[in-house]
């Protein structure tokens, strides 16, 4: 899964560069607003850890903007600021979680997994429904009564196709989803990872759209393409 970071503090930012890494997360991490901006309309996150006094454009600034704009990526605001009145704005202008510096790793990661089961409408830290469903706590992915721990890269592709089951994504959509800045990425490298996912489940478990792309469905019914 892929996160964008905007925070100015070069040894928060670092340390929580490691962490989400240690963690399976994709970072990308800009350091004013006016480039957290920029990257919140250039790509889709799949969450946005946001701090509030950032140089240039403020926290809620570039929240408010977004939101303006149609934005609808998760917002988990991270700061230094213990004021009511702060929180009850970064919430007000479309933040869907409050987190106060300092904070410890385990519950930064355990609210970035309820922000996304509240956006994909799940009261428990799973996708899916009975036939093929994601934990997000264990990165446990269970296939027609098939189970398995999944790699954080393979978490990260299963987490992109189950949140928007049906969907036809192209190599370009989730190779966006996975990889982060920088991050150079070998031209069959999704094909690598998606035959390590069905090598694990079947090959019906990831569906391949000819010349379109790749898609999980939740009927019963799912066809064996390759």
């Amino acid at each position: 899964m892929r996160v964008l970071l905007v925070e100015d503090d070069v040894q928060i930012g670092q340390s929580l560069l490691r962490g989400l890494h240690d963690a399976g997360y994709s970072v990308d991490w800009v350091r004013d607003g006016t480039a957290g901006s920029s990257a919140m309309a250039a790509t889709q996150y799949t969450v946005v850890l946001l701090d509030l006094g950032l140089p240039g454009m403020g926290g809620i600034e570039l929240l408010r903007q977004a939101r303006a704009t149609g934005n609808r990526v998760p917002v988990l605001i991270l700061t230094a600021q213990d004021n009511l009145d702060v929180r009850v704005e970064g919430l007000d202008v479309g933040a869907d979680d409050y987190l106060l510096k300092p904070f410890q790793l385990p519950e930064l990661l355990a609210r970035i997994r309820a922000v996304l089961r509240r956006k994909a409408g799940y009261a428990v830290s799973r996708l899916g429904n009975d036939k093929m469903n994601l934990d997000l706590d264990k990165r446990m992915l269970t296939f027609n009564d098939v189970c398995a721990v999944l790699s954080a890269r393979e978490f990260a592709l299963m987490h992109a196709l189950l949140e928007r089951p049906g969907t036809i994504f192209s190599r370009s959509q989730l190779e966006d989803r996975l990889y982060s800045w920088g991050k150079e990425v070998e031209s069959n490298a999704l094909d690598v990872l998606i035959h390590a996912v069905r090598k694990k489940f079947g090959a019906s478990v990831i569906r391949n759209v000819r010349g379109l792309g790749w898609t999980v469905t939740l009927e019963h019914d799912a066809s064996n393409r390759s």
